[in-house]
């Protein structure tokens, strides 16, 4: 019997693992936290400009609020339309994202945007993880994540513009904004 050996590209393919999440599982999770997300996002924007409103910051500060409603709105159609229950959580990202938004533009315009750069640091990466997750059958919803994402970073890149670096404790603010996130995301797809 010839000895046949498998090459290092060649992996046994034996379905779902246990505690693998089935693909509607899976699905859930990404609506449920892609929702919870743009919720805290407005939040967020709303803060800074509770504080920021008679600044040079406000109209920029606007767009981007106003870029994160219309995600917003399109996760809440997908929970609706999927059957998808929405975080349990977002009584506590309603009040969050506003003190975390109010207190750091409380800091200063340039803390603000730090914090802006922060989270849309994390959301990129958690957008392009989504991304290579979802399979074909999922095209529209990709896309959505895809065109979301790109918005996403062009709020990173306005935040760097307008002087995030520029923070006072710039290392630690962006830090702690990135630990929360990656927390709130870890939460919210799961509760």
């Amino acid at each position: 019997m010839p000895d046949k050996k498998k090459s290092n590209d060649e992996k046994p393919s034996f379905g779902r693992q246990p505690g693998d999440l089935s693909p509607r599982e899976q699905l859930e999770r990404i609506i449920r936290v892609d929702h919870a997300g743009e919720f805290g996002a407005v939040r967020i924007y709303e803060g800074q400009l509770a504080v920021l409103k008679e600044t040079e910051s406000a109209e920029t500060l606007q767009h981007m609020k106003e870029q994160e409603e219309v995600h917003k709105k399109k996760f809440e159609e997908l929970l609706k339309d999927r059957r998808v229950r929405p975080t349990l959580l977002s009584p506590l990202w309603h009040v969050a994202g506003f003190a975390l938004g109010a207190g750091t533009a409380m800091l200063g315009k340039e803390a603000a945007m730090a914090c802006t750069e922060a989270v849309e640091e994390v959301i990129d990466e958690h957008y392009r993880d989504q991304l290579e997750t979802l399979g074909e059958e999922e095209a529209e919803l990709k896309e959505t994540i895809s065109d979301f994402r790109d918005e996403e970073i062009e709020h990173r890149d306005i935040a760097r513009e307008e002087g995030a670096s520029d923070a006072p404790g710039y290392e630690i603010l962006t830090s702690a904004v990135k630990a929360g996130s990656k927390m709130a995301i870890w939460l919210s797809s799961r509760i």
